[in-house]
Protein backbone atom coordinates (compact mmCIF):
# COMPACT_ATOMS: atom_id res chain seq x y z
CA UNK A 1 0.00 0.00 0.00
CA UNK A 2 1.54 3.42 -1.10
CA UNK A 3 1.49 6.28 1.40
CA UNK A 4 0.17 9.79 -0.34
CA UNK A 5 2.67 11.93 2.53
CA UNK A 6 0.84 14.95 1.41
CA UNK A 7 -3.37 14.44 2.00
CA UNK A 8 -5.35 16.98 3.09
CA UNK A 9 -6.47 16.38 6.25
CA UNK A 10 -9.56 18.44 8.30
CA UNK A 11 -11.63 18.98 10.91
CA UNK A 12 -14.77 21.57 12.04
CA UNK A 13 -11.23 24.11 12.71
CA UNK A 14 -8.70 23.34 10.91
CA UNK A 15 -7.87 22.47 7.40
CA UNK A 16 -4.30 21.08 6.44
CA UNK A 17 -3.12 21.47 2.99
CA UNK A 18 0.06 20.04 1.43
CA UNK A 19 2.63 22.97 1.20
CA UNK A 20 3.26 24.66 -2.29
CA UNK A 21 6.16 27.08 -3.35
CA UNK A 22 3.41 29.99 -3.63
CA UNK A 23 3.01 29.78 -0.07
CA UNK A 24 6.43 31.53 1.11
CA UNK A 25 5.55 34.60 1.67
CA UNK A 26 2.09 33.90 3.81
CA UNK A 27 4.21 31.59 5.95
CA UNK A 28 6.67 33.83 6.55
CA UNK A 29 4.34 36.00 7.84
CA UNK A 30 3.79 33.79 10.41
CA UNK A 31 7.02 32.66 10.92
CA UNK A 32 8.55 35.60 11.57
CA UNK A 33 7.95 36.21 15.23
CA UNK A 34 11.03 35.66 16.92
CA UNK A 35 9.27 34.29 20.07
CA UNK A 36 7.83 31.91 18.01
CA UNK A 37 11.20 29.45 18.02
CA UNK A 38 12.61 30.80 21.30
CA UNK A 39 12.76 27.22 22.24
CA UNK A 40 13.27 25.24 18.97
CA UNK A 41 16.57 23.68 18.21
CA UNK A 42 16.96 26.36 15.34
CA UNK A 43 15.95 30.10 17.13
CA UNK A 44 17.08 31.82 13.46
CA UNK A 45 14.42 30.37 11.85
CA UNK A 46 12.71 33.91 11.81
CA UNK A 47 15.02 35.87 10.04
CA UNK A 48 13.87 35.16 6.31
CA UNK A 49 17.60 34.02 4.91
CA UNK A 50 17.55 30.64 7.77
CA UNK A 51 13.46 30.58 7.25
CA UNK A 52 14.32 30.44 2.94
CA UNK A 53 16.38 27.48 4.47
CA UNK A 54 13.83 25.62 5.92
CA UNK A 55 11.05 26.21 3.40
CA UNK A 56 12.97 25.11 0.43
CA UNK A 57 13.35 21.56 2.77
CA UNK A 58 9.86 21.56 3.52
CA UNK A 59 8.95 21.48 -0.27
CA UNK A 60 11.77 19.42 -1.40
CA UNK A 61 10.15 16.89 1.14
CA UNK A 62 6.97 16.60 -0.41
CA UNK A 63 5.31 16.03 2.83
CA UNK A 64 5.22 19.19 4.12
CA UNK A 65 1.92 21.02 5.11
CA UNK A 66 0.11 24.48 6.05
CA UNK A 67 -2.40 24.62 8.86
CA UNK A 68 -5.24 26.56 8.15
CA UNK A 69 -7.97 28.18 10.64
CA UNK A 70 -11.17 27.02 8.49
CA UNK A 71 -12.48 29.76 10.53
CA UNK A 72 -10.78 33.13 9.65
CA UNK A 73 -8.95 30.96 6.45
CA UNK A 74 -5.67 32.26 7.65
CA UNK A 75 -2.35 30.03 7.18
CA UNK A 76 -1.59 29.64 11.25
CA UNK A 77 1.66 27.20 10.97
CA UNK A 78 2.84 24.30 9.65
CA UNK A 79 4.01 20.69 10.10
CA UNK A 80 5.36 17.88 7.78
CA UNK A 81 5.72 13.85 7.68
CA UNK A 82 9.20 13.41 7.17
CA UNK A 83 12.26 9.96 7.60
CA UNK A 84 9.43 7.01 6.37
CA UNK A 85 11.43 3.98 7.34
CA UNK A 86 10.22 1.05 5.40
CA UNK A 87 11.73 -1.67 7.47
CA UNK A 88 10.60 -0.29 10.80
CA UNK A 89 7.34 0.45 9.42
CA UNK A 90 7.46 4.53 11.19
CA UNK A 91 7.87 7.57 9.95
CA UNK A 92 8.50 11.01 11.93
CA UNK A 93 6.27 14.03 12.76
CA UNK A 94 7.75 17.45 13.56
CA UNK A 95 8.99 20.93 11.37
CA UNK A 96 5.80 22.03 13.97
CA UNK A 97 5.00 25.84 14.24
CA UNK A 98 2.27 27.83 14.56
CA UNK A 99 1.54 31.51 15.50
CA UNK A 100 1.13 32.76 18.94
CA UNK A 101 -2.30 33.23 18.44
CA UNK A 102 -3.00 30.07 18.48
CA UNK A 103 -0.72 28.46 21.13
CA UNK A 104 -2.76 27.13 24.55
CA UNK A 105 -6.25 26.42 22.35
CA UNK A 106 -5.36 22.63 21.23
CA UNK A 107 -4.40 23.71 17.71
CA UNK A 108 -1.43 21.19 17.89
CA UNK A 109 -3.79 18.34 19.73
CA UNK A 110 -6.09 18.89 16.94
CA UNK A 111 -3.21 18.89 13.82
CA UNK A 112 -1.27 15.77 15.80
CA UNK A 113 -4.86 13.58 16.11
CA UNK A 114 -5.39 14.35 12.10
CA UNK A 115 -2.22 13.40 10.98
CA UNK A 116 -1.55 10.45 13.49
CA UNK A 117 -5.59 9.44 12.36
CA UNK A 118 -4.40 9.37 9.12
CA UNK A 119 -0.98 7.68 9.06
CA UNK A 120 -1.53 4.77 11.73
CA UNK A 121 -3.84 3.52 8.36
CA UNK A 122 0.26 2.47 6.62
CA UNK A 123 2.98 2.51 10.06
CA UNK A 124 2.60 1.45 13.50
CA UNK A 125 5.19 3.90 15.00
CA UNK A 126 5.79 7.47 15.19
CA UNK A 127 8.32 9.37 15.96
CA UNK A 128 8.49 13.05 17.05
CA UNK A 129 12.38 14.49 17.20
CA UNK A 130 12.00 17.85 19.82
CA UNK A 131 14.73 19.86 20.70
CA UNK A 132 16.46 19.56 23.95
CA UNK A 133 15.19 23.18 25.29
CA UNK A 134 11.98 22.88 23.77
CA UNK A 135 9.39 22.83 26.95
CA UNK A 136 6.52 23.82 24.74
CA UNK A 137 6.73 20.73 22.82
CA UNK A 138 7.98 18.33 25.21
CA UNK A 139 4.35 19.06 27.15
CA UNK A 140 2.61 19.61 24.61
CA UNK A 141 3.69 15.72 22.48
CA UNK A 142 3.32 14.46 26.35
CA UNK A 143 -0.39 15.04 26.21
CA UNK A 144 -0.42 12.62 22.98
CA UNK A 145 1.01 9.96 25.75
CA UNK A 146 3.96 9.91 23.44
CA UNK A 147 7.13 7.94 25.23
CA UNK A 148 10.68 9.96 25.17
CA UNK A 149 12.57 7.06 23.88
CA UNK A 150 16.55 8.39 23.13
CA UNK A 151 18.19 11.43 22.66
CA UNK A 152 20.05 12.11 19.08
CA UNK A 153 21.86 14.77 17.80
CA UNK A 154 19.87 15.51 14.39
CA UNK A 155 20.92 17.57 11.58
CA UNK A 156 18.06 19.35 10.02
CA UNK A 157 17.71 20.39 6.23
CA UNK A 158 20.66 22.95 5.81
CA UNK A 159 20.98 23.58 9.36
CA UNK A 160 23.70 22.89 12.17
CA UNK A 161 23.06 19.40 14.33
CA UNK A 162 21.17 20.17 17.18
CA UNK A 163 20.36 18.07 20.43
CA UNK A 164 16.88 16.35 20.41
CA UNK A 165 14.90 14.17 22.24
CA UNK A 166 13.12 11.67 20.64
CA UNK A 167 9.68 10.50 21.81
CA UNK A 168 7.23 7.53 20.21
CA UNK A 169 3.96 6.61 20.23
CA UNK A 170 2.54 3.09 18.76
CA UNK A 171 -0.53 2.63 17.01
CA UNK A 172 -2.09 0.04 19.47
CA UNK A 173 -1.43 3.02 22.35
CA UNK A 174 -2.40 6.22 19.87
CA UNK A 175 -6.18 4.29 19.99
CA UNK A 176 -5.93 3.82 23.82
CA UNK A 177 -5.30 7.43 23.95
CA UNK A 178 -7.83 8.58 21.36
CA UNK A 179 -10.70 7.22 23.34
CA UNK A 180 -9.29 8.92 26.61
CA UNK A 181 -9.43 12.04 24.56
CA UNK A 182 -13.07 11.21 23.88
CA UNK A 183 -13.97 10.32 27.13
CA UNK A 184 -12.38 13.43 28.73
Amino acid sequence: MSIDLQPILQNDLLTILPLEEMDFDTLYHVASDPEIWEQHPNKNRWQKEVFEVFFEGAIESKAAFKVIDRVTEAVIGSTRFYDYNQEENSILIGYTFYAKAYWGKGVNLLVKKLMLDYIFQFVTKVYFHIGAENMRSQIAISRLNAEKVDEQVVTYYGELPMHNFVYKIESRDWQKTKVKFMTA
